[in-house]
């Protein structure tokens, strides 16, 4: 079921929306000014946002990038229509807009539509000169695929996933190789260089005494 954040000041609309979404079968999160918001955006695994302009505290343009920085989709919702505005919230990143007052067909056709996007882009992912296909199991540098063992593949599949959190050795050696490891970490270690020799990147950083994080 997919976790669906409201962040609406007015009550009567953020109701509305509610009634839609819950019939549709969705997950709901409510927040009715921009700090109540960004707590969930921090704390909660959110599939999509659906945020109003104006806003209490921080508004919609405040808290867009904090929201794209989070990789989560985003439709505007306001009653601005003025063309100059969509083009502001989608220049910015937003994946749709929605002008009120609207029907709630269109939003639900809308909702489904980003999220359907949303989760075929997650089995791709960029950064610097790399593409990674994860259903595929194959990276590109510069359109042309580096031959990774499946070991350094399902490695940096987890740091991908978890881009911007620190992952300490341990742990990757429970997920990639499947056991409790005793004794030196060395073997991630090992993996860790031959990754970022044949990527050509920097950004998967040591972090020291924990283990690695791969950063934006």
């Amino acid at each position: 079921m997919s976790v669906v954040l409201i962040i609406e000041d007015e009550e009567p609309i953020r109701e509305l929306i509610k009634l839609n979404l819950d019939m549709a079968g969705y997950e709901i999160l409510e927040a009715c000014d921009g700090e109540e918001g960004l707590e969930y955006i921090n704390n909660e695994k959110i599939d999509l946002v659906l945020l109003d302009i104006m806003l209490p505290k921080q508004d919609g343009y405040e808290l867009l990038p904090k929201i794209l920085k989070k990789n989560i989709p985003t439709i505007m919702l306001t009653a601005k229509d003025k063309l100059k505005d969509k083009v502001k919230g989608l220049d910015m990143g937003a994946d749709d807009y929605v002008t009120k007052p609207f029907e709630a067909m269109e939003l639900l056709a809308r909702i489904k539509s980003v999220l359907r996007r949303a989760a075929t882009e997650k089995t791709k992912v960029l950064f610097d000169d790399l593409e990674i296909c994860l259903e595929q199991w194959k990276v590109l540098k510069d359109g042309k695929e580096v031959d990774l063992t499946y070991k350094e593949f399902d490695l940096l599949r987890l740091l991908v996933q978890n881009k911007g959190n620190a992952m300490s050795r341990e742990r990757l050696l429970e997920l990639v190789w499947d056991y409790e490891f005793e004794g030196n970490t060395r073997t991630v270690d090992m993996h860790i260089q031959r990754l970022r020799n044949k990527l050509g990147t920097d950004k998967i950083k040591t972090i020291y005494k924990v283990g690695y994080r791969l950063e934006d």
